[in-house]
């Protein structure tokens, strides 16, 4: 049997914690993102309440305003999103000693 429910993007719920944990209102987000300003607060509201789901270049933009990899904002698993913030900010060595234990 099976569900007829969508998954739910992550991506809203990854965009609010990291835009939240950055301490920026959704227009400010919106408008580092490049988005027109009487349009950018309810962009991000779309996209947080996944109303919206953003194409990967506004995504991408929204991850360099944020100061984040892209890639988090698609993590299904909270583990792993945290996993690729900290393997982001971490450096190269660091990245490196991470690889080689998950290996």
């Amino acid at each position: 049997m099976s569900s007829t429910k969508e998954a739910i993007s992550p991506v809203g719920k990854r965009l609010r914690a990291a835009r939240t944990a950055k301490g920026i209102s959704q227009k400010q987000l919106g408008i580092l993102a490049g988005i027109d300003e009487f349009s950018a607060s309810p962009r991000i509201n779309q996209y947080e309440r996944d109303k919206h789901v953003p194409d990967f270049a506004t995504a991408q933009r929204l991850a360099k305003a944020l100061s984040i990899p892209a890639t988090y904002f698609y993590a299904d698993d909270d583990k792993l999103a945290k996993f690729i913030l900290l393997f982001s900010k971490a450096n190269e060595e660091a990245q490196n000693q991470a690889v080689n234990i998950l290996k």
